[in-house]
């Protein structure tokens, strides 16, 4: 009897998934069908350039079904709910799919329209965002003709995809204004709703360092209650207020709607998994990987990437009756763009936090962990092309999914200049 997966999500999990599954499960014995709203495949981390002139639409956007293999079945729908009882995905044009296995890998999305305000009369005029194609076009429009006044950058909550995306986005500006004699003309200020720049300590005050290098203000622990259009300024719940001329926000990131219709998500529409196998703690039968799970690490397409090698493994032996043997370790890798061509690189998971060193290769590197270089600026902007040719058709990549503490090593804290890379670079 031929069994029935299907995948909820052409994205970077999506289809990974249906590459790697492919090949492991034999043609005769399942079908193979993955599910999405539209044909278009984006490279988000290509968003964040936009703003600064930098990629056109062809090198962000390429069709889905380029990457879905032979022998899986593409459909282009949107999905209204998926019925656990009955095993069956319900899609808005009435047409249903059976399934004996469900892979939820529908992503996570801006949600603008969760913040009073947001969607305001400044909204495109003088507040953007940059993680839709659109608000990054929209903001480019925008800093050409900004030449004075108070630039923010806002942070809504948490959790976010790439949630260093923020921080590289200060980072460039911050080097476009230089490059541009508008420096000294702009306030830049920093608006999250952390206890600092970032997630983990040592990373948060590594970035924070170079916050303050670069004259930004920081405003943590703020969390946006509205905004007011009127008066151009953002009020959090506390009845704090930070002003703008021009605003740059993350919105809410949320989860699918169908997730909470289907009653399999939790406040923000993230499907509660264990975070080692990405099994759903309500179904056996229903998974949810990439950022459409409530996994405790970075929503990024790294966490992708290694989860996925756990995953296939795991479904494999999951299918067959057998325990899953792998286990995730929460492996996350970032890197984070500082401006003037350089970069920084973050390797962390569940358990460790980001270590200085060398990556990928012991002692080698050619990356350099926790500090700028240009050889990891190279490295962000080489990734684009291993994502279309590599990443996506689920080929093999020479990286270990869990987390390797070779040729790497704490920082230390008790002293001011371990943070910092006094060498100099040379890459």
């Amino acid at each position: 009897m031929t069994r029935r997966l299907v995948v909820l999500g052409a994205g970077t999990a999506g289809t990974m998934i249906v590459n790697k599954l492919r090949r492991r499960l034999p043609r005769d014995e399942w079908e193979i069908t993955v599910v999405d709203r539209d044909d278009v495949h984006p490279y988000q981390p290509g968003y964040l350039f936009v703003p600064f002139g930098r990629y056109e639409t062809e090198q962000l956007l390429r069709p889905r079904h380029d990457f879905v293999p032979n022998g899986v079945d593409l459909v282009l729908a949107e999905v209204d709910r998926v019925d656990t009882s009955a095993d069956t995905v319900h899609l808005t044009d009435g047409t249903t799919l059976d399934y004996d296995y469900l892979v939820i890998a529908t992503g996570t999305s801006p949600r603008p329209d969760q913040t009073p305000g947001m969607l305001g009369s400044q909204w495109r005029t003088s507040v953007f965002d940059f993680y839709t194609l659109d608000g990054a076009r929209a903001l480019a429009g925008a800093l050409a003709t900004f030449d004075h006044g108070r630039l923010v950058v806002h942070v809504t909550d948490m959790p976010i995809k790439c949630p260093v995306a923020p921080l590289e986005f200060v980072f460039l500006v911050e080097a476009w204004l230089r490059e541009h004699r508008l420096r000294d003309r702009v306030e830049l200020v920093f608006v999250t709703p952390l206890s600092g720049a970032f997630t983990t300590p040592v990373a948060s005050e590594h970035l924070g360092g170079l916050l303050e290098e670069r004259k930004v203000h920081v405003e943590s622990d703020f969390l946006v209650e509205h905004i007011d259009n009127e008066r151009k300024t953002l009020v959090s719940y506390d009845e704090r207020e930070v002003p703008f001329d021009l605003l740059v926000t993350v919105p809410l990131n949320m989860g699918a709607d169908f997730v909470e219709r289907s009653g399999l998500g939790d406040e923000l529409n993230y499907v509660p998994v264990d975070k080692h196998t990405f099994l759903s703690t309500q179904h056996d039968n229903v998974f949810a990987v990439g950022d459409a799970n409530d996994i405790p690490t970075s929503k990024a397409g790294s966490v992708a990437h290694f989860s996925i090698e756990v995953f296939t493994d795991n479904f494999v032996e999951h299918v067959a009756g057998r325990p899953m043997t792998r286990a995730f370790d929460g492996h996350a890798n970032c890197f984070i763009e500082s401006g003037d061509h350089k970069a920084l690189l973050i390797d962390f998971n569940y358990d460790t936090e980001p270590l200085t060193g060398t990556y990928p290769v012991p002692y080698a590197g050619p990356l350099g962990l926790l500090k700028e270089t240009r050889a990891n600026h190279l490295g962000k902007l080489a990734f684009r092309w291993i994502y279309w040719n590599v990443l996506l058709p689920g080929r093999p990549l020479p990286l270990p999914a869990a987390m390797s503490m070779a040729g790497k090593h704490p920082v230390d804290r008790t002293t001011e200049d371990t943070t910092k890379d006094t060498t100099k670079d040379t890459a």
